[in-house]
Parts: structure tokens; sequence; C-alpha cells
């Protein structure tokens, strides 16, 4: 097999797809497709990093690919130079609430903080660090480090970045904890460090916490956060990033609100965040929604009830039969191609084997089979998903791996897809997947 997947890696990819979830790593290995889709959001992640802001929904539904190619640009933007923020909304996760679910999601979303370095989440405080090593090593290129000079030349140079995120909503005391985290830094005071990061990421629970602990007197708050996501956006190019992608799926818990004052208010903190990024009010942020058709399209609680996002988001009269726009607001996702999930059917059987050791008995004859079989079931036409298939793929690779003597046809049944369809003919089946030669 070429291109030998790592064992961890390989493994992870094996546990998080059987278990019907994305894995954060690894996607490079199985990634098949949405080449039209990943090049119209690598174009955003250019737009971001040239200054603008862009916005976009993923539609999708449950099992389709959104959260796959999510994370795919995830990966590709932490690669590029960008940090990532993302998380999936909850019932105790929205973008308002009376309970503080807005805050929780920007918990979350900072908790989730990933670049190139630390890919896995986690990265606010090597993000800190760098800043002050960058900052440290430009004022080396005068003064040495041991020069009377060095300390105060750093911090002027700290002062100066700080005085450009002061003119942002909340950006003084964004500023403010900056320069009490560069305090530290230099004195080595790992507890006001640790304080600084709990306050970034919005875990003090009252204002007068912060004033003991930092002498700040505000904290981030449900009505805050969002404007705080942007005031990051501008420290993170300051920081030597390109910019800040955020991206929250299962939009779907917005559409499951059952109290319509409480949605309501969720979809205007949404048009908010749409407005800013695509009339210029924000900078070096892009934001990647992830939702099913049924939450954007409902007309009594989906996005499309609320009648200034619906005007703004519906399609226009020209993008009809299977024609799209990827340039616009909303991506709708395609189902793959047969022949795509195939290319993804032998990947999945070539990694199981590498990870395995051993050399698997499955044959293009026999990957054709399985997909008849998944492809034939009834109403598999509008219904099945590649989740579902990769689920069941998962689990018939291994069950032949641990009963050898068992053949695809012994597991499946050699008549499993001729019952749902009428009856296939062995030429008319191999007909079907004659194109499937990779």
């Amino acid at each position: 097999m070429e291109n030998l997947v790592p064992k961890r890696i390989g493994n992870t990819i094996m546990n998080a797809l059987k278990g019907g979830v994305v894995p954060r790593v690894g996607l490079e290995y199985v990634t098949v497709g949405r080449t039209q889709e990943i090049n119209a959001f690598l174009h955003d992640i250019d737009i971001i990093g040239d200054g603008g802001a862009t916005f976009r929904f993923i539609v999708g539904k449950y099992g389709s690919g959104k959260s796959f190619l999510l994370q795919t640009i995830r990966n590709y933007a932490t690669a590029k130079g960008f940090v990532v923020v993302d998380a999936d909304l909850s019932p105790e996760r929205r973008f308002s609430g009376t309970k503080g679910q807005g805050l929780a999601t920007y918990r979350e979303l900072i908790h989730n903080m990933s670049v190139k370095s630390k890919p896995d989440g986690g990265a606010l405080p090597l993000v800190l660090e760098k800043w002050i090593s960058g900052v440290q090593a430009e004022v080396a290129q005068k003064y040495a480090p041991e020069d009377s000079m060095f300390c105060a030349e750093v911090e002027k140079q700290i002062y100066a970045v700080t005085a450009q995120l002061e003119g942002m909503v909340n950006g003084f005391v964004f500023a403010k904890a900056i320069i009490v985290y560069w305090r530290a830094y230099q004195m080595d005071d790992q507890t006001t460090k640790s304080n600084v990061l709990k306050w970034f990421r919005g875990e003090y629970t009252s204002k007068k916490e912060a004033k003991d602990t930092l002498d700040i007197n505000w904290i981030i708050g449900d009505e805050t956060w969002y404007d705080f996501l942007k005031v990051f956006a501008a420290f993170m190019v300051s920081a030597g990033y390109r910019g800040i992608l955020v991206m929250i799926d299962e939009l779907v818990n917005i559409y499951k609100i059952p109290h319509s004052v409480s949605r309501q208010n969720n979809y205007e903190k949404l048009l908010t965040m749409y407005n800013d990024a695509l009339q210029g009010k924000a900078k070096h942020i892009g934001f990647l929604m992830g939702c099913t058709p049924q939450c954007m399209e409902d007309k009594y609680k989906g996005i499309f009830s609320y009648e200034a996002l619906r005007s703004r988001l519906i399609e226009g009269h020209f993008a009809a039969g299977g024609i799209r726009d990827l340039s616009a607001p909303v991506v709708r996702l395609q189902m793959l191609t047969q022949e795509e999930v195939y290319i993804l059917v032998e990947k999945l059987r070539d990694m199981h084997a590498s990870l395995y050791g051993y050399t698997s008995t499955l044959c293009h004859d026999d990957l054709v089979y399985f997909l008849n079989v998944e492809y034939n079931r009834v109403g598999a036409d509008t219904h099945i998903t590649p989740r579902e298939i990769i689920r069941d793929f998962i689990e018939l690779i291994g069950i032949i791996h641990q009963n050898p003597q068992k053949t695809i046809g012994d597991i499946l049944g050699n008549n499993s897809f001729q019952l749902t369809k009428g009856g296939l003919s062995d030429e008319e089946i191999h007909n079907d997947f004659v194109g499937f030669e990779v």
C-alpha cells in the first residue's frame, strides 16, 4: 500500500469513523470528492488572510459529510498559518441565552483553539508565548537581551500593539489583560499568567474576582463574547498569524429551542455576525456554520423563520437543477458519487489491512458487491449517507478479518440486492460499477 498511514493515526481514523464521528487528524488519508466546495472555502481563507471577513453556511443532512468537510478545512487553515476555533452547539451552548449559553459557546471555542504546532486545541498559551517571543526577537536585532534597554524596548513594542486594539469594542480591557500577562511573563509569575488565561477563556464568574486577582474590572459575558472574538482576530495578526477561522456546527440545536423568543434572539445574534462579516465591520475573521436542510429552511422554527436572514440567504432564481453558485453564503452539500464512495471504501480497506498487519482478500468485485447491496436497499436513493456506508464497511472488514473462513457473499448474502431491486444479473451488477477502476 502506498502512503502508509501511521498506526496511531490509522487507529484514530478507524475508531472515529466506526463510531460515526469525524477524526480530527489524518483526514487527508480518507478525503475524496468535495473538490469544488473545498476550493470555494480555500478562496475564503485567502480573503481572511488579506484582511477581509467571510461567512458561510454548510448545509447537509446528518451523515452527509458536512462535519468531515469542516474538519478538512480546519486542518488546511491551521497548516496555512491561521488560528482556528471550533465548537458544536448543544442545549447548553448557543449564541445567546438566559443561562450563559452564549458564554458557554465562547468557552468551547477558546478551549478548542488550534494552530499548526498545536492542532488538537488548547493553543491559547502557545499563541501568547509566541507573540512575546516574536516581540523579543524583533527587539533583539537592536539590543542584546542583557542590555538595560532590552526590556524597556520590548515593553514599548508590546504597548504599541495593545494601543492598536484599544479602539475596538472591548479592546481596552483586552489590551490591559495582555499587558498583565506580559508583566507576569517577565517576572515568571505562573499564578498570574494562569489567571490571565482563565480570564481570556471566560472562566471568571464575577467582576470582583477579576478585579481582585488581575485589577481588571470586567469579564466576558453572553452579550460581549462575539465582540471579543473580533478583538482576538486583530491580536492574532499582531502575533504573526494570518487571521482566525470560527467553525460552529450543529446549528440544529438553535432550531430545536422550544421557546420562540429565545430562538429569535439566537437568530438575531447570528444576523449580527453575518452582517459584520459581509459589510466589512470585521477583519481577519471567517465563519463556517454547519446545519441541516430542515434547520435552514423550516419557515416556522428554522433560520428562514427569521425574515432578515431568509431574505439574505435564500437562493436566487438561477441556482436550480443541480447548478450551484459556490460563492453564495449557503453551500448545499451534494451526495458523493458512487465512484467517489468506491474510492473511499478502497482506502479504508487498505488502511484496515495496514493497521492490523494482514493482506486483504477483498478485491474490486467484492467492493462493487458491497456497494450494490448498500445502494439497492429500500429508500437508499434518498436516505443513505456516507456515514452509514462507512460504518457498515468498517464493520464488514472487521468481521471478515476476524472470520477468515467467511466470504463477503456469506456475510452479505448472495441475493441481498436482488431482493430489493427486483433481481439483477451478474453482468448488470458489474456494469453498474464498471467505471470504478482506480
